[in-house]
């Protein structure tokens, strides 16, 4: 599992409103058997844009999804599905939103 990944959510209880998860965890410490993961949600064509500093909107195979940073979590290895994207090319966006709910900056 690598940061900045996103990946398949497999559970049942949540995965219609939240069907991806960012992975937000440095790889320095990817020897734990959780990562920190941001749920992704599904945008629709009538929603208003999110507060787009803290939550976002990232475009994933055509698709755009609101990131729900203020519902970071830590997720056990066997709750992450499958690899879907790289999302390091928006490392800035990301990290500002991280920023933004941990600083307040």
């Amino acid at each position: 599992m690598a940061q900045f990944r996103v990946y398949s959510n497999p559970r049942a209880d949540s995965k219609a409103r939240f069907p991806l998860l960012l992975d937000v965890q440095t790889d320095l410490i990817g020897s734990l058997e959780t990562r920190v993961v941001i749920p992704l949600s599904a945008m629709k064509a009538s929603a208003g844009r999110p507060m787009t500093v803290l939550m976002p909107v990232l475009e994933i195979e055509g698709r755009k999804y609101a990131m729900c940073t203020p519902q970071l979590a830590g997720v056990r290895l066997a709750d992450i599905g499958t690899e879907v994207a790289d999302l390091a090319a928006q490392r800035v966006e990301i990290i500002a939103a991280l920023d933004l709910l941990i600083t307040g900056f």
